[in-house]
């Protein structure tokens, strides 16, 4: 159960989660999702046990806001987390984010505007002394919204420290409860990002009344680094984001995070004032949901998690050298400092086959923790039943493909109704599509192409007419075997709606591929239906928040 901001503003003795996937973490590009997708996080954010999720910037478009508002209305219980609005130092975003918080039973505001010399010479183009009387206006009136306002001195780490520690105490004064210090461009070195926190609390005379957050950008990997010293220091709030997606580099990654401060506790602890050897978690996170959590955002932002990545990579608990492997099979602490179960991450058990039925498929869902409506689930058993047929045994994560590939995905304009390949070494590679139109009619073209795949997204560009790039293709297998799932993943590029991905998973590579495409295309179609979707301002208000 997550803590409520009451409880969490007075906590000094664990950590407090901030999650900003949906917010931060949508700034990846090709990362946008719509509505419902953001709910399915969120909900997951919540069985994670995360203190507080940004669920967008509500006055970036209608869409950002609905989605916040949604999110707060059904994950922001009495018993969930906090669920954030960001801000800027303006009454519109500030009163957009108030309204848009209303729902939840627990609301903050986050508010924020730029301190350092370069930022205010150059974007804001205002003195220290005006954007000083901005922010204490702001908090002030973002409090007369909600009890809990947290601020931010954006590019907090090249501010002027002097200046720095005024901005903070006059945010306080004004009724910040919770005071966040961002690494904007991913800057600081852990030693320097502790001794700012340092500073921050020798120097600020009202500090002890807020909780000091850290937020902060990977540029140069330094991330999680800068966390931890940050909460040797006394920081004790740490915004960061599942898988570390974000803007450019990324941000700091959630799950590396809470397993540093869960397998090195003995180390934390007195920092904490607890016993060295106390066994209580450090935080409210419940890591036997890190996995699974990881596979969601992975799977519906399209950001594939690479294999060599900390905790939920694919290789993060595998052991090629023959000396480790010796080591692990006489002991496992002999190279492992983590159990696998500790994130969620179990052994490949077979559960189902082709003779299951739809109460077997029901009731395995919900123990992997899926919430499925009666449409939702004759779908996902439909779908089931075609992968029974041609996979003997189907695994937890092969169910989780299932799900994720036929439930959550986008609406459909365009949908696959026929794919054939022709193709070999001394063949041309040739493509023959049918697609279902919005308008109900079935339409079929034949292309040919550098490879199966280029022959399959020219026949469908013939037939859909919507100009784009492809600029990534990726597929990876879900399980091992010859018969594993294969899961593709690609993005695509429009002038006018950004980077979108699509995601699908089949037995057959070249299926998954033409659905994956189509995935993408028809987040695209729907995008160029609605002026709101559009790049424009939506996305120069994302950039000027990335904090």
């Amino acid at each position: 159960m997550s803590t409520t901001f009451q409880e969490s503003n007075v906590a000094q003795d664990r950590i407090i989660f901030f999650d900003t996937t949906l917010r931060d973490g949508e700034q990846s590009p090709g990362a946008t999702l719509n509505v419902e997708q953001k709910l399915l996080i969120a909900q997951q954010l919540a069985r994670l046990g995360v203190d507080i999720i940004e669920a967008g910037f509500a006055i970036a478009s209608p869409g950002d806001f609905e989605a916040v508002q949604k999110i707060a209305a059904t994950v922001g219980t009495e018993n969930g987390p906090v669920i954030c609005s960001l801000a800027r130092a303006i009454k519109a975003d500030i009163k957009a984010a108030a309204e848009a918080i209303k729902p939840a039973a627990h609301g903050r505001i986050h508010t924020f505007i730029s301190t350092s010399d370069i930022h205010l010479k150059y974007q804001l183009r205002k003195s220290q002394s005006e954007v000083l009387e901005i922010a204490q206006e702001m908090v002030a009136y973002a409090k007369t919204f909600c009890d809990d306002v947290e601020f931010s001195p954006m590019d907090a780490t090249r501010t002027d420290p002097e200046y720095l520690c005024q901005v903070v105490e006059a945010a306080i004064n004004a009724g910040a409860t919770t005071v966040n210090i961002p690494d904007t461009v991913g800057f600081i070195m852990p030693s320097e990002f502790g001794d700012l926190i340092k500073l921050l609390k020798q120097n600020v005379s009202n500090i002890d009344c807020a909780v000091i957050s850290v937020h902060g950008h990977n540029d140069l990997g330094l991330a999680v680094a800068n966390f931890l010293e940050a909460a040797k220091s006394g920081a004790r709030q740490m915004e960061c984001t599942i898988n570390g997606i974000g803007e450019r580099a990324g941000n700091a990654a959630l799950e590396e995070l809470v397993m540093a401060l869960h397998v090195r506790r003995t180390y934390f602890n007195n920092l904490f004032g607890r016993p060295t050897e106390s066994t209580e978690p450090l935080c409210n996170i419940d890591t036997k949901q890190i996995y699974k959590t990881s596979r969601l955002v992975s799977n519906l932002t399209g950001m594939l998690v690479q294999p060599n990545k900390a905790i939920v990579g694919a290789n993060a608990f595998a052991h090629e050298s023959g000396i480790h492997q010796d080591g692990v099979l006489k002991n496992r602490l002999t190279y492992e400092i983590m159990d696998a179960k500790s994130i969620g991450l179990i052994d490949n058990l077979i559960v189902l086959g082709k003779l299951s039925g739809r109460s077997a498929l029901s009731s395995r869902l919900k123990e992997l923790g899926f919430e499925l409506s009666d449409q939702e689930l004759n779908a996902a058993f439909v779908r089931f039943k075609e992968v029974a047929d041609k996979k003997r045994e189907i695994s937890d994560r092969d169910l989780e493909a299932i799900v994720n590939d036929e439930i959550r995905h986008a609406p459909e304009a365009f949908k696959l109704e026929q794919v054939q390949v022709s193709c070999g070494d001394r063949a041309i590679p040739t493509a023959t599509v049918t697609l279902m139109m919005p308008d109900g009619q079935e339409i079929t073209d034949v292309s040919v192409g550098t490879g199966p795949v280029d022959a399959i997204y020219k026949a469908i560009n013939l037939i859909v007419n919507v100009p784009n790039q492809l600029i990534e293709y990726s597929v990876q297998s879900v399980t091992a075997g010859i018969d594993a799932l294969g899961e593709v993943t690609i993005r695509l590029k429009h002038p006018d709606v950004g980077t979108l991905s699509g995601h699908s998973a089949n037995t057959d590579v070249i299926v998954a591929s033409a659905r994956a495409y189509l995935s993408a295309l028809n987040k695209l179609y729907f995008a160029l239906q609605s002026p709101t979707a559009k790049i424009g301002d939506r996305e120069k208000l994302k950039k000027e928040a990335a904090l």
